[in-house]
């Protein structure tokens, strides 16, 4: 099942689209908003579903053309948004960069942020921000969406509460990153609004894609236009999502509508630190990654952070080569405060 929300007010309008992203149609008379839906999800779930089945099989009158740029994050906004670091290799690039050692605890237990979740950028909207001197990246991720998770949790146990996936653009400010860390406090003014994929889908959706935890899909990433990355998300997850989610609800429970994301996606490639598109590798999901390989061959990155009128395009696609939660398609603007 695939769905999303229409923009509209704080929490959007849930609609039902249909699998080739053709179609859509209301679905406000089961549930007004997602997160609605996600709140008596067993009651809900199969409502949405048979309206799901109806729009692909052709049965009903009241459709409309599906368009991604009406669409807000699937969650405009959420109780809880945390990330996790699920790729250690892209931890070990940025500790090696600056010669420093990783603990061996990274390899057994998840980093994880709790993000701000109180706005979400749209997938077709700007990412506004203040100054090009924050070092401005985008990170290409996976995200799954709970429902109610008791805290303490299994892993085991944790896989039947991740109900849908999605994509995320999780916007950073890599220039104010080090300094916050430097407190030892944690990501706040560095992390600003993320974007979510249009269209959230349920598992089933994913096929033989899905196993072992992980989607084991490419993440298309384009940065200005051209190919930047196509890093597989099922490859070097040193931790899978319910791995990820028992990581969150060791301490607290999850409400229901809970985003857990994956972190930057990262692949080790044929190489000892990756390669380019451009040079027949696998590319990247993030600016930072490309600087860190630069600084550990060169001594130093060349590649610039994001620009005022950078764009980014972020996507992933079945195996027959149809985009799977359509596409987030941002440009990065100058914030004009009101």
């Amino acid at each position: 099942m695939k769905l999303a929300s229409l923009k509209k007010g704080r929490d959007g309008e849930l609609i039902v689209v249909s699998q080739d992203l053709s179609k859509a149609v209301s679905a406000t008379d089961i549930a007004p908003t997602l997160q609605a839906a996600l709140d008596d999800w067993a009651k809900k779930e199969p409502q949405l579903k048979a309206r799901y089945d109806s729009l692909n099989n052709g049965e009903l009158e009241n459709t409309f053309d599906f368009d991604e740029s009406a669409c807000a994050s699937p969650l405009p906004r959420a109780y809880q948004w945390a990330d996790g670091s699920a790729y250690v290799n892209h931890v070990e690039l940025v500790r090696k960069a600056r010669n420093a050692e990783m603990p061996e605890s990274f390899w057994h237990d998840p980093l994880m942020y709790q993000g701000g979740s109180d706005f979400f950028i749209g997938p077709r909207e700007d990412i506004p921000i203040e100054s090009e001197e924050w070092g401005i990246d985008f990170e290409a991720e996976v995200a799954v969406i709970t429902d109610d998770v008791p805290m303490g949790s299994s892993p085991e146990q944790c896989e039947e509460h991740i109900i849908l996936f999605m994509l995320v653009n999780d916007v950073s400010l890599r220039g104010l990153i080090p300094g916050e860390l430097a407190k030892g406090f944690g990501f706040f003014q560095s992390k600003p609004s993320s974007a979510f994929s249009p269209v959230v889908v349920t598992k089933d959706e994913l096929g033989d894609a899905w196993h072992d935890g992980r989607l084991h899909l490419p993440m298309l990433v384009d940065f200005n236009n051209e190919a930047f990355g196509k890093a597989n998300a099922g490859n070097d997850m040193t931790f899978n999502f319910p791995q990820i989610v028992a990581h969150a609800a060791k301490s607290r429970p999850l409400a229901s509508g809970a985003i857990i994301g994956s972190g930057t996606i990262s692949n080790k490639q044929d190489t000892e630190h990756g390669s380019a598109i451009k040079d027949g590798g696998l590319g990247y999901s993030c600016i930072a990654e490309v600087r860190m390989i630069e600084t550990i061959n060169n001594g130093k990155p060349t590649t610039p952070f994001m620009k005022f009128g950078d764009t980014v395009r972020i996507q992933m696609k079945d195996e027959k080569g149809d985009s799977i939660f359509g596409t987030i398609d941002q440009k990065v603007v100058e914030y004009k405060a009101p």
